[in-house]
């Protein structure tokens, strides 16, 4: 069965959102009964499913494909091989010249015979009626589908469409979408379209691809770590919710993979039989996939407190002298794959303090990744709790090779970095990315503390003692 490009048509009277074309895509698909955190694993396994066990086979691969709201493809050969379109946030696309990378610090790497495109694809404007919804549509010349994440809350599905009828009436929308609001990268899509020639729609691809996307999905565990996309309010919008949106998505679709892995790694670490430098690698995998989904979910939690500020919550008492015995094993192990050691030192018959326990476990390990990424090997980081008045006092510090406290860490004010909007702040010199300070400072208020970074002398978490202060957020004295 064929199709192809349609005549080109008057010009549109009015723009299509992409929140139409993921109805059109549902269109004779029943309702879906899934919460958003099911409904992604699947997204992320059809992804995964199509790059991995179809796409490589189609050689020489050519073809096209568009994505909203980040670039599902992630393969660096297919981004190479295939022509692509992604729509994004106003203030990520900014006015999609040739100049602009995607991510700080990130070179253009676009080829010259490309027009418009600053990579692997080019970049058009997200608007507010497209929602964040994740879409893709792929063309080749021996394999068309489209697949979107659609539906209410506890409705949600994955749509996976590869029937010419809903493809032709598909494209036929992009195209009318890019008339209205990118005319040049409407007629370079018309054009890329028409030199694939004659496009053949194999009627058995999906009775493949359902069967390999389910074995996928069964080796799959979900995380308890994850977190769904939280919506934009119909009120209240600021200026950067579309980043902020756009951030927790990428941060749910970084840690779901993560994710999986670590619980493939696992049940791997379960077998009696791995020899010795093979069960140490494998605990080293584990370790930085947790890492690495504690610091997204900080990040997805930064995002979140930024765009929709909690209400007051109720702090309960907390041990935070038996929360940091606890992880001290943890840490121990974290900082010897830096080559640094760990010191910790709390004073004796501490009172608890008024905090959330639960959360307050992830932002401490997120304050001892970020304290220990600029440190040199050979360092010893000094995690000191001590009263201070109707407050503990939680500080961390560096120390030398020789154990002499310098009272010394990486400046926060280092000229290189600079705040990537209201939550992130990168450095291009070494590649950094973590929470921006007031960001920091805003989680930490959230959870009863007060944090301070100065450069020199470290970082310190004040927090209030349980039954002494009702004042979660007042300067210390």
């Amino acid at each position: 069965m064929r199709f192809g490009v349609a005549p080109w048509p008057p010009a549109p009277a009015a723009m299509v959102s992409l929140a139409a074309l993921r109805v059109r895509l549902a269109q004779g698909v029943p309702a879906g009964h899934s919460d958003d955190d099911t409904a992604r694993r699947q997204w992320w396994a059809a992804l995964a499913t199509l790059q991995d066990d179809f796409l490589p086979s189609l050689q020489p691969l050519r073809g096209v494909w568009l994505a909203s709201p980040l670039p599902a493809l992630y393969e660096p050969e297919l981004l190479e091989a295939l022509q692509g379109w992604v729509w994004a946030p106003a203030q990520i696309a900014g006015d999609l010249s040739r100049t602009g990378p995607l991510l700080p610090g990130v070179s253009p790497a676009g080829r010259a015979d490309a027009p418009g495109r600053t990579g692997p694809y080019e970049r058009l404007v997200l608007e507010p009626a497209d929602g964040t919804d994740p879409l893709l549509v792929l063309i080749t010349p021996k394999l068309q589908l489209a697949m979107a994440l659609e539906g209410p809350p506890q409705q949600r599905q994955l749509l996976l469409r590869f029937d010419p009828t809903t493809l032709s009436e598909t494209l036929a929308l992009v195209d009318q979408r890019l008339r209205t609001t990118a005319p040049e990268a409407a007629l370079r899509l018309r054009q890329a379209l028409q030199a694939l020639g004659p496009l053949r729609s194999e009627e058995s691809m999906a009775l493949q691809f359902w069967p390999r996307l389910a074995e996928r999905l069964a080796a799959m565990a979900p995380s308890l770590t994850l977190q769904p996309l939280v919506q934009d309010r119909v009120d209240g919008r600021s200026e950067s919710s579309g980043e902020l949106a756009l951030l927790e998505a990428l941060t749910h679709e970084v840690r779901t993979p993560l994710a999986t892995i670590r619980t493939l790694i696992r049940s791997l670490l379960r077998r009696t039989d791995l020899p010795a430098v093979v069960r140490q690698r494998l605990e080293q995998i584990d370790g930085e996939c947790s890492e690495q989904i504690d610091r997204f979910g900080l990040i997805f939690h930064a995002a979140e407190l930024q765009r929709q500020p909690p209400s007051r919550q109720t702090l309960a008492r907390t041990d935070l002298a038996q929360l940091l015995q606890g992880f001290e094993e943890l840490w121990q192990r974290q900082l010897g794959r830096r080559g640094l050691k760990l010191q910790l030192e709390i004073s004796a018959h501490l009172p608890p303090v008024l905090s959330d326990p639960s959360r307050l476990e992830t932002m401490l390990g997120g304050l001892v990744d970020r304290f220990i990424r600029s440190l040199p090997s050979g360092s010893t980081v000094l995690i000191r709790l001590q009263p201070a008045g109707s407050r503990l006092k939680l500080q961390l510090r560096c120390t030398d090779a020789s154990a002499r406290d310098v009272s010394q860490s990486p400046s926060p004010d280092d000229g290189a970095a600079a705040d990537v909007g209201p939550v992130l702040r990168w450095n291009p010199l070494t590649g950094s990315l973590q929470l921006s300070r007031q960001a920091t400072q805003r989680l930490f208020h959230s959870l009863g503390g007060r944090f301070t970074e100065r450069a020199g002398q470290g970082l310190t978490v004040f927090f209030p003692v349980a039954g002494l202060s009702s004042d979660t957020g007042g300067d210390v004295c």
